[in-house]
C-alpha cells in the first residue's frame, strides 16, 4: 500500500530556496514516496509545479501537472524531472508569474520562449522534451528552484526592491 503524505511548503525566506541541490543517484522506494508526497502537496496547494527544495529536501526533482489549467485539446501528462537540465532555450517572452514558496505575489518575469530539457523519469529512464507557452515558463521556473533560484531574482533591480520592501512590511505586520 502507498501511502501518500503532505509535506509543508517551505516559504521565502527559508535558506533551502536558495541552495543549489544535489543530484539523485538512485531513484529507490524513499524517492518514489517524496515524488508522490510531492504529486500530492501540488496538487493540494493547488500548484501547477513544485521543486523538492520546496518541501525542504535538496535534490534535482520536480514535478509538474498543467492538466487543471489547459483545456483538453492542449493536455499535458504529469511530468517528473530528475536531474534535469536544459538543452536549448530560445526567443523570450514576458508573462506573469506566481510561487507556492512566495504566496500571495505576482510579477511579470522574462523567461525563454522555448525551451529543450532532458531528464529522467521517475523509472530512471532519460527523456527529452520541447516546450513553448505555460510548460516552458513551467519547466524553467521549476529548474530554477533546483538552481536555488526563486522568480523574483529574474526581477528588474527596482521590482526586486519593491518586493523587498513589501515582504519586510508584510512580514513585520504578522510578527
Amino acid at each position: 500500500m502507498n501511502i501518500m503524505a503532505l509535506r509543508n511548503i517551505c516559504t521565502y525566506p527559508d535558506p533551502v530556496l536558495r541552495t543549489k541541490t544535489a543530484r539523485v543517484g538512485t531513484i529507490d522506494n524513499a524517492t518514489n514516496r517524496l515524488i508522490d508526497d510531492m504529486i500530492e502537496t501540488m496538487h493540494a496547494a493547488p500548484g501547477v509545479g513544485l521543486a523538492a527544495n520546496q518541501v525542504g529536501v535538496s535534490l534535482q526533482l520536480a514535478v509538474i501537472d498543467l492538466s487543471q489549467v489547459e483545456d483538453e485539446t492542449r493536455r499535458h501528462p504529469l511530468l517528473v524531472l530528475i536531474n534535469p537540465e536544459f538543452l536549448s532555450m530560445e526567443g523570450s517572452v514576458t508573462e506573469e508569474e506566481g510561487c507556492l514558496s512566495l504566496p500571495e505575489y505576482t510579477e511579470s518575469v522574462k523567461r525563454a520562449a522555448k525551451v529543450k530539457v532532458r531528464a529522467l523519469d521517475r523509472s530512471g529512464k532519460p527523456y527529452e522534451l520541447e516546450a513553448q507557452g505555460l510548460l516552458a515558463k513551467a519547466l524553467q521556473h521549476e529548474i530554477d528552484h533546483l538552481n536555488g533560484l526563486l522568480f523574483i531574482d529574474r526581477l528588474s533591480p527596482l521590482k526586486k526592491n519593491i518586493f523587498k520592501r513589501r515582504f519586510r512590511k508584510t512580514s513585520s505586520q504578522t510578527e
